[in-house]
């Protein structure tokens, strides 16, 4: 499989060391100053650019039938717009605020244990997530996915970094140096608490399940979630 790199900061290299090491081949290493020359000989895009970057690289990618592996997050405003092209395009695509195998499950167990809680008002849910200083977006694209799932399967119609009020989520973002991300949901009443947590402990499970997506997506069309990747649905 030939690989086109958008984005060569820290999880670019990693992603180039696993890749090559599944027995793949880069053909692109684009960064802000390179262009996309070698990108008509990809059979895949793995985009982990910048907020600013990510539109422009998947709306490249999509003209030139280049199927596209998204884990680039802050720019999920123009999401829809992405899939509108892709499906214009004909063409594949995949993002996800993060694309663990580890933290994928974590979002199923997460949605499932907000349907228990759902009828259990006196718990009240809270959120935290930690990420290296470098993180250009808080909160983090997974502590929303998560705050997401939370809230389609609860009462819950809203996440917040200020003082929640009703019906909302207070998520807490810490920067600290080196930290790959930490998620904690935690459900608090006035006997007890219930807590999951997902701590990554490197680069390594993102970069892995970047390269699985993009060994799955080669040959599809259309656009889908590591949800269908792993057969989670």
């Amino acid at each position: 499989m030939k690989i086109a790199l958008l984005g060569y900061g820290k999880m670019g290299q990693v992603i180039e060391r696993i890749a090559l090491e599944r027995g793949h081949e880069i053909v692109l290493k684009k960064d802000q100053d390179t262009s996309f020359d070698g990108l008509d000989r990809a059979d895949v895009a793995i985009d982990f650019s910048i907020p600013s970057a990510a539109v422009s690289n998947i709306t490249t990618c999509f003209t030139h039938k280049v199927p596209v592996i998204s884990g680039t997050t802050g720019w999920l405003e123009q999401y829809d717009e992405m899939v509108q092209l892709c499906q214009k395009e004909d063409g594949a695509f995949i993002s996800s605020s993060n694309f663990s195998l580890g933290v994928n499950i974590f979002f199923e167990l997460n949605a499932y244990l907000a349907k228990m809680m759902a009828k259990l008002d006196s718990y009240k849910a809270t959120m935290e997530e930690i990420h290296h200083i470098q993180k250009l977006d808080a909160p983090s694209g997974t502590a929303i996915s998560l705050a997401k799932g939370i809230i389609e399967n609860s009462h819950y119609t809203n996440w917040t970094l200020e003082q929640a009020q009703t019906h909302e989520i207070h998520i807490e973002a810490k920067r600290i140096t080196t930290v790959p991300g930490t998620h904690t949901v935690n459900y608090s009443s006035e006997v007890d608490s219930i807590e999951i947590k997902h701590t990554a402990h490197n680069r390594e499970g993102f970069a892995l399940g970047a390269v699985i997506a993009a060994e799955w997506i080669v040959g599809k069309k259309g656009v889908f979630s590591m949800k269908d990747v792993l057969e989670l649905k």
